[in-house]
């Protein structure tokens, strides 16, 4: 049934066999019951206090029933065994299970007020692990004294007319009475030979008078074979023999009771010669046994052995079917499974080698992206000029116009830098990132099952990739300064700048006016020093472009500091030389020419002052973030690539994973055909041993009358 219901064991079993084989489960069920509901019956008879609850105790190696001196027993006592662990009684008419301890209130003769009939029947159940006996559905029956009652007629209907095997207790010390004869006579006309033994119990009272003992034993053996031989006619005079025993219940029981508890089985007061007392009781247990399988066989087994011979050879057929079966199957799971495992080795080691390769590939493609955007950033910054023309917008030289048209400004030219780069390389960057994607995917496809190939393009992104420059002009200019105030071109300081550059007109300019105030002596002095370090100076210390600069800066600052008297003189000096028409007229051209620049310093002239201003700053501010910007879309270019490859990456792991889990579901598959296999092979072992067994038990012990072998049979059965 487990191999039929287990949906990986397909096509092992099928429901046709288990049908059979439950079917056949059903008939052993009905026989079991029919074996429990007939039981092997044993009847202890015999004269008051000749020991029979004795030697029950003794066969069950407890103090089970009530024995003592005097009349004991007075109602009949079955002991049969019980599953459980613990003892317990059950009187005639009802279920209640009672302590084993009340068996002495209601079946001792001296509790005369609590005691029952003695055509009452008290079943006692003990526990088959305690005695071997009872273990094979055996009653032992112990009955009130043939001398006690003159019911023996109905007794023998009630109690005798199903029992197997009978024990005539006699008393060893007297010999066997009428009384005692009288009832297996009785015994003899309901039935058809029965099987008796006769214990001549108390054996132990002949060690007192050892001279005797062989002739007593002699006595006793010749009167009970003439009663088995001669009266009941139940047996031949050769095997009379084996059906008496010279016993003595008493120390038997003592003795094993001492042994149960840890102690010399031949301690206490054990009279001479128990040894072979024990033996000789040990002798009725084998040959009373053996006698219990012979009718056990002739009654029960006989038939059933035949039907067990028919089940066994169909049996066998179904488990040569499941035995070739899962063999062919497990052959078939070990070849499966050694493909799954070359193949997952297979997609591991290519794994590995794709991640290698692949990683090498975006490292080239990232490097190529982060040039790409940097010659284009670097060609943007030179057209910086031509973008910002572009850009139209409401101006005017007020605060609050003008940091709306600086923001607006910022916005262009973001927008724009971010277009033009787009143009310029976002076309190319998708197209490299798609070709990646696509050539990494037909790198994995291979690895992966059809199913999961068939959906692979749906990990691919069906967007199109863009760039992201994130150029964030309006953080990377927030410090700009404009300067739209008007300035003459042939001013003084226009003429600095003109001459000495921008960086180095502004140190000028603010060291002429730190050195306006100092008087004309401190100057002179300073430049006649001046003069001294610079001719001190070795040719390695000559002055750098810079100081030399600065050094005549300073001159020049010292000639502006003359006294009003120097300008005067120089002037006079100048009108004697030239003329005074050359000096009005060149100072009326200085004038018209002032007068224009300042006429057409318009507010467009200032937009274009800030537009060029802003160009030179915007060009210092770019140039510092094209490393960063190429490197960001670099790294843009890199995520999108490394996490299209992760997912795919993602459902090679699941394949393997797969391929694992297929790997171990076949393995506990080939193990349980694997035990399916070993045991339909010990099945079909132990059938066709069966088999044989059976057959031969019926040519051999069916058709005979072998007491031993009926023995054996009977264990085997059982």
């Amino acid at each position: 049934k487990e191999t039929c219901n287990n949906e990986s064991l397909e096509n092992i079993a099928n429901k046709t066999q288990l049908d059979e084989i439950e079917a056949y489960t059903s008939q052993l069920f009905k026989i079991k019951e029919v074996l429990s509901r007939n039981h092997m019956k044993v009847a202890f008879f015999g004269r008051t206090s000749n020991g029979k609850s004795t030697v029950v105790n003794a066969m069950l190696r407890d103090r089970v029933l009530p024995s003592g001196i005097g009349h004991t027993t007075n109602c009949f006592l079955s002991v049969e065994g019980t599953d459980e662990d613990k003892a317990f009684l059950k009187t005639e008419g009802s279920e209640e299970e009672k302590s084993i301890k009340t068996v002495n209130q209601l079946a001792h003769a001296l509790h005369m007020d609590e005691s029952l009939d003695a055509g009452c029947l008290v079943k006692v159940f003990w526990p088959k692990t305690k005695c071997a006996l009872l273990r094979d559905d055996l009653v032992l029956v112990d009955s009130p004294g043939t001398d006690v009652t003159t019911q023996l007629d109905s007794w023998i209907k009630k109690f005798c007319l199903d029992a197997d095997v009978f024990v005539l207790v006699a008393n060893s010390e007297s010999t066997l009475m009428n009384t005692e004869k009288h009832f297996f006579h009785k015994v003899n006309e309901c039935l058809s030979k029965p099987n008796i033994f006769i214990l001549n119990n108390r054996w132990d009272a002949s060690a007192a008078e050892p001279e005797y003992m062989e002739d007593v034993r002699k006595q006793h053996t010749d009167r009970c074979v003439d009663f088995l031989v001669e009266e009941l006619k139940v047996v031949d005079r050769a095997q009379a023999p084996n059906r008496i025993f010279f016993v003595s219940a008493k120390e038997v029981l003592n003795s094993r009771m001492q042994r149960a508890q840890g102690m010399p089985e031949t301690g206490g007061a054990l009279a001479e010669g128990f040894q072979e007392r024990l033996k000789e009781f040990q002798n009725f247990e084998r040959s009373f046994e053996e006698c219990i399988s012979h009718s056990a066989v002739k009654t029960k087994f006989e038939q059933h052995t035949i039907r067990a011979k028919q089940i066994t050879e169909t049996v066998r057929d179904i488990m040569d079917q499941i035995n070739i079966a899962a063999a062919d199957k497990r052959v078939v799971s070990l070849e499966e499974r050694e493909y799954l495992l070359d193949r997952l080795d297979f997609v591991r080691s290519q794994l590995n080698l794709l991640i290698q390769d692949i990683k090498k590939k975006i490292e080239a493609i990232t490097e190529e992206v982060k040039h790409k955007v940097s010659d284009a950033m670097a060609e943007e910054i030179c057209r910086l000029s031509v973008l910002i023309d572009e850009f139209r917008a409401d101006f005017h030289p007020s605060p609050h116009v003008l940091k709306i048209y600086k923001s607006d400004l910022l916005s262009h030219i973001e927008k724009g830098m971010g277009k033009n780069l787009a143009f310029r390389c976002s076309d190319a960057v998708n197209a490299s990132v798609q070709s990646s994607q696509q050539n990494m995917m037909e790198c994995l496809k291979p690895l992966l099952p059809s199913a999961a190939q068939s959906q692979l393009h749906m990990l691919i992104p069906s967007r199109k990739f863009e760039l992201s420059y994130d150029i964030n002009c309006a953080t990377l200019c927030s410090d700009f300064q404009e300067n739209i105030e008007f300035q003459f071109s042939f001013g003084w300081t226009a003429l600095v700048h003109r001459f000495l550059g921008p960086a180095n007109a502004k140190r000028a300019l603010m060291l002429v006016d730190q050195t306006l105030p100092v008087h004309k002596s401190e100057i002179c002095v300073s430049t006649e020093m001046t003069r001294v370090t610079v001719d001190s100076r070795t040719p390695e210390q000559s002055l750098t472009q810079e100081e030399l600069m600065m050094s005549m800066v300073s001159n020049l600052a010292s000639v502006t500091s003359r006294t009003s008297m120097s300008v005067i003189i120089v002037g006079g000096v100048v009108w004697r030389t030239v003329g005074w028409r050359l000096i009005a007229l060149s100072m009326s051209l200085y004038g018209v020419l002032y007068l224009y620049e300042k006429l057409t310093w318009t507010t467009k002239a200032k937009e274009r002052a800030l537009k060029k201003q802003f160009v030179d700053y915007a060009t210092e501010k770019l140039q510092m973030i094209i490393s960063f910007t190429s490197s960001n879309c670099s790294h843009q270019v890199q995520q999108e690539i490394g996490s299209t490859f992760a997912r795919l990456c993602q459902q090679v792991d699941i394949t393997q994973k797969d391929l694992e889990n297929d790997i171990q579901r076949l393995t506990d598959k080939i193990q349980k055909l694997e035990s399916v296999h070993k045991r339909s092979k010990v099945l079909r072992s132990v059938i066709f041993i069966l088999k044989k067994d059976f057959l031969q038990k019926k040519n051999t012990y069916l058709n005979t009358s072998k007491l031993h072998s009926d023995s054996l049979l009977y264990k085997k059965v059982k």
